[in-house]
């Protein structure tokens, strides 16, 4: 497969699979996907779901967010796997509300030089960074949406005077927020300036996000695979941003929602009707829930019934 990282963040390492049923696992991106700007899970989303479990589907969330944030949503759907939070920085047991967090599967933080540097880079670019480390978003005490994003994320921020001197050790993530579709333009050059140093990716429109290197979502689904022993030609992955690319390639059945970029929807195999409409309750229930029909339903969908992004690949054996 081609290097997208120009564009979206390829993972090198992905490789175009055929798609095999009946799917065993179920990757699910939160923001734009399962839920829109009220973030409310849907009631058919959600029968949904808690459908393909029923039927042994193992189903996990993958976000950007930090594990805590994920988990009421987790705990609506009947999710009770590993949540694979911060791009895929962290994989995190997943334990029901009112009780303390599950077990730290997987954190690879930012070392502390560049998680410093990615500071500086954004101010220079006219962004306004602040820090995930954890379960913890570290803010400076003059950001206005300091109360927007706690609201959002669910979790209370912490203010301090000077976002450099509080890196002292690794952290999770660097978000640099901008305004115009600003993320996305700087994209490309953040992945040149930080080029085997950290990850840049986009994850919503305002939101351009520093990783370690090597993370993605595509590579913590392709190492919770290989835990589970399930082949990646029998997992699904949907998603709506660049943060979802990988994601998307290194499984059998990727299925981006319509309104993610040109390069997220390319590197599907299907592409959803919108939130709005419950698209990934749709994808569950022709690709899941239908049974035996779920491979003819596979067919119509690439025949153009929902548009396909792109055709199916060969035959190649999962690893």
């Amino acid at each position: 497969m081609a290097d997208r990282r120009s564009a979206g963040g390829s993972d090198p390492a992905a490789i175009p699979l055929a798609a095999r049923f009946p799917i065993r696992l179920l990757a699910l991106d939160i923001d734009g996907t399962l839920v829109g700007d009220d973030l409310t899970l849907r009631s058919r989303t959600i029968d949904a779901v808690r459908g393909a479990t029923a039927r042994g589907v193992q189903v996990v969330l993958a976000t950007g967010r930090m594990s805590s944030s994920a988990r009421g949503f987790a705990e609506t759907l009947g999710l009770h796997g590993p949540v694979i939070a911060y791009q895929g920085a962290l994989i995190r047991e997943m334990s029901q509300l009112g009780r303390p967090l599950g077990r730290l599967l997987v954190h690879r933080p930012l070392g502390v030089e560049v998680a410093r540097e990615t500071l500086h880079w954004a101010a220079d670019h006219g962004l306004d960074a602040h820090l995930n480390h954890l379960e913890r978003l570290i803010m400076p005490f003059d950001d206005p949406r300091a109360e927007d994003y706690s609201r959002f994320l669910g979790a209370r921020s912490e203010l301090v005077p000077d976002l450099e001197r509080w890196i002292r050790h690794p952290v999770t993530k660097v978000l640099a927020v901008g305004r115009d579709g600003a993320p996305a333009r700087l994209m490309g050059e953040a992945r040149a300036d930080f080029a085997g140093r950290a990850e840049a990716t986009v994850s919503h429109p305002d939101f351009l996000e520093f990783l370690a290197p090597g993370v993605s979502k595509g590579r913590a689904v392709r190492w919770l695979a290989r835990r589970l022993g399930i082949p990646l030609e029998q997992t699904m992955a949907i998603g709506d941003q660049y943060n979802d690319l990988e994601m998307l390639e290194t499984v059998g059945h990727g299925v981006a929602m319509p309104t993610a970029p040109g390069d997220v929807r390319a590197a599907a195999r299907y592409t959803a009707p919108p939130v709005d409409d419950d698209g990934s309750a749709q994808m569950i229930e022709a690709l899941i829930l239908a049974g035996r029909a779920a491979p003819r339903n596979a067919a119509r969908l690439l025949a153009g019934r929902m548009t396909a992004a792109r055709p199916p690949a060969p035959p190649e054996t999962a690893g």
